[in-house]
């Protein structure tokens, strides 16, 4: 998996929202833009996501990759292939919330926190230990995969 930490502009949400997804460490909040962006990624040692054309004139010496699309799926085909990612490799991994690691906890820890419904049909939950948002393997998953392989990425062989 990669080692790359992200700042991504304030105007890239949905990119840093998928970058979560797939396991990334992208920071990202309405405070981060132009200059607090580039204090921020220096501070952090991250790799700047922007659409700002002044971004890569001010960042010097960082990391900055410059988003062309509008697109999100195709800006997120241009992080995966320009920091060489591979977006099955921690899958759910990062709180989409506040990016923080997410933790396995036992299905009775979240009895609950969450509708009985899933309680009754899951089995396998994590928990965010900084805001507290609890996941599991919903439908939601199987459409974050489906949409990765629509982009032409493979998951990794079962066998």
């Amino acid at each position: 998996m990669s080692t790359t930490r992200f700042a991504v502009d304030t105007m890239l949400g949905r990119l840093a929202t998928w970058l979560r997804l797939i396991g990334q460490d992208a920071t990202y909040g309405s405070h981060l833009g132009g200059r607090s962006l580039i204090r921020h990624a220096r501070a952090e040692r991250r790799t700047i996501l922007t659409r700002d054309h002044r971004v890569p004139r001010l960042a010097s010496g960082l990391a900055v990759i410059f988003i062309s699309s509008d697109d999100f799926r195709e800006q997120l085909r241009q992080v995966i292939h320009a920091c060489a990612l591979d977006p099955f490799a921690a899958l759910f991994a990062r709180c989409i919330a506040c990016n923080t690691p997410v933790v396995a906890v036992l299905k009775a820890a979240v009895a609950n926190q969450v509708p009985p419904y899933v309680f009754a049909t899951q089995e396998h939950f994590a928990r965010c230990p900084r805001c507290l948002r609890v996941y599991w393997p919903g439908t939601h998953c199987d459409r974050v995969r489906e949409q990765l392989q629509q982009m032409g990425y493979q998951p990794p062989a079962v066998g």
